[in-house]
């Protein structure tokens, strides 16, 4: 008994202390494990990283397996001009800058924003509050020459801007340096890739060698929608078939700590956030350099660079590369490109949140409702683990039903605490209890609930899936705290069912155990506080039939 109680006395107290904490956060205030409070991490960029900011361009690289350099900064032609073009398909809405065929902003349309429903995401945007957008560009070319780069005046040479069929095309033209660069953006109807196809020529008089490079910008500010109370991955990310899924914090670029490949011929580079992530997909088997760095302050950058070989006068080169703007789809994003769909974030149990994932998509396929996929995965676990729920709830009835003869134990041997456990230990062999076979086969489920948390936190379709009556997204917290009201509620009678601990005060932390849990669950999205009323509610139904079934038991025998 011992052993539970400090075992109850750890939980309260560490839940006593997350709450605090996010308390604090949620309060503006710093954290108590350390990092920067809400107000440096939500700041605008600062001015180095507004939108009037150039970033830097990449230096030349110097080997058919390019080695980006020294990153020096670089300014725009004060006499250039540039446009805004704005691009319309069915999913998504994306604004392009001339000034180096830039992706300056992408709205989803199949997704609102948090909070306001008749406005979409969103997602890449180059504004006072963020700075989130793609670039490619050309480099390589010989001293005192710029070729077409993100900081290069393009013209648009197609002329459709809304699409009206399956698939939209648009271009970008733009020359610097005796080389014409084409930039042709093919978007398909109902999808979030992107194909890209960039047409290097040589208008000049001399042989060149240049090479592309794909890049993302972001500042290291977090999402709008961030929650103070669980955290999601904000960063790049980086793949490759030698060092798979490799993701850094902005914070680790920072320090020049980022860990990922440099040299490859696979994969790609990401940026990754909570439901969404933007990625460059570079051509398959041809070597490139992968760089993580910091630009400017609190303005970051993933870049992948490739060489793209000699083109003589009169010539042209050509490559085909893919880009991803939109939500974690995990299926789409495997279809596009290897190991693409791991920027949805399981943690450690991916193992496990995977499958459990794919079921959850089954169970949508036949049901239509994520609240209702969530109720009937629910009650599939618990019949899976009924077994080991089962022993769980028989040794809690044995332990009730020994409770009045503990308590009559405890009032014998007072304050003597050896010759209490010595009768304790007496008694339950004699009854052959085991006093901690409540808890172990719990303890075999925790990996799955954790894993069942992660799926619901971090699956794209929850966010904006309703469900019944007032619960219009499930991936935002209940607006009426309904749901963490019968969370609560399930807990207290969940406890009285249980035995009640010999200790008084172990009794009163298991009272107050259902408020602790409860008031964080205030702040946590519905679908998971759903998911925690239906499990409690089944616990209640097996261990209520379970204690029913030993009385009428024990009851029998005594009659005999």
């Amino acid at each position: 008994m011992d052993i539970r109680r400090t075992v109850l006395w750890m939980i309260f107290s560490f839940s006593l202390l997350l709450l605090w904490n996010n308390w604090q956060i949620h309060n503006g205030k710093p954290s108590l494990f350390g990092g920067p409070t809400p107000a440096a991490s939500t700041a605008a960029p600062q001015a180095g990283a507004n939108n009037n900011a150039t970033p830097s361009v990449p230096s030349a690289p110097t080997s058919t397996a390019p080695t980006p350099s020294a990153v020096p900064g670089a300014t725009a032609p004060a006499t250039a001009r540039s446009e805004e073009i704005v691009i319309t398909t069915d999913v998504l809405r994306l604004t392009f800058d001339t000034m180096g065929a830039q992706l300056v902003r992408a709205e989803l349309l199949k997704y609102p924003a948090t909070g306001q429903p008749d406005k979409p995401t969103v997602l890449l945007d180059r504004s006072a509050g963020l700075t989130y957008v793609v670039q490619s560009g050309v480099v390589g070319a010989p001293n005192g020459q710029s070729f077409p780069t993100h900081q290069t005046p393009f013209r648009m040479v197609s002329t459709e801007r809304e699409m009206t069929g399956d698939n939209l095309v648009v271009s970008f033209e733009g020359e610097s340096g005796g080389v014409k660069v084409t930039k042709t953006f093919t978007l398909h109807k109902g999808r979030y890739d992107i194909d890209v196809r960039h047409d290097l020529a040589n208008v000049g008089t001399a042989p060149v060698s240049p090479a592309l490079y794909l890049q993302l910008e972001r500042d290291g500010n977090d999402p709008a929608d961030t929650s103070s109370f669980y955290h999601t991955f904000t960063g790049f990310a980086v793949y490759s078939e030698q060092d798979k899924f490799q993701k850094s914090t902005f914070s680790d670029i920072e320090k020049k700590k980022a860990n990922y490949i440099k040299q490859a011929d696979n994969g790609w580079i990401a940026v990754v956030q909570h439901y969404f992530a933007t990625a460059w997909v570079p051509p398959q088997g041809k070597p490139r350099t992968n760089e993580l760095l910091e630009v400017q302050k609190n303005l970051y950058a993933a870049r992948s660079i490739e060489a793209v070989g000699e083109i003589a006068p009169g010539s042209a080169s050509r490559v085909d590369s893919h880009l991803w703007v939109g939500p974690q789809d995990q299926k789409a994003m495997a279809a596009l490109a290897p190991g693409l769909e791991l920027v949805v974030d399981y943690g450690w149990l991916t193992i496990i949140a995977k499958p459990l994932f794919t079921l959850m998509t089954w169970l949508h396929s036949i049901l239509g409702n994520w609240g209702w996929t969530i109720v009937a995965l629910t009650v599939l676990i618990k019949a899976i683990f009924y077994p080991l729920a089962a022993a769980s709830y028989r040794s809690m009835a044995r332990m009730k039903q020994v409770a009045p003869r503990l308590q009559a134990l405890k009032e014998k041997y007072g304050d003597d605490k050896q010759k209490l456990n010595a009768a304790m230990m007496e008694m339950y062999r004699t009854e052959k209890i085991n006093p901690l076979g409540g808890c172990l086969p719990m303890v075999v489920q925790i990996p799955v609930f954790i894993s069942l948390y992660w799926v619901l936190l971090a699956s794209v379709e929850m966010r904006g899936a309703p469900w019944i009556l007032w619960v219009h997204d499930l991936s935002i917290r209940d607006p009426y705290f309904i749901l963490p009201a019968i969370m609560m509620a399930t807990m207290f009678l969940q406890i009285k069912l249980n035995p009640t601990p010999p200790d008084p005060i172990q009794a009163k932390v298991m009272m107050i155990m259902p408020l602790v849990f409860g008031g964080m669950m205030f702040f946590f999205p519905a679908g998971l506080v759903l998911y925690w009323c239906v499990n409690n509610t089944l616990s209640i139904a097996q261990q209520w039939s379970i204690t029913r079934a030993m009385q009428r038991k024990a009851e029998a025998a005594a009659n005999r």
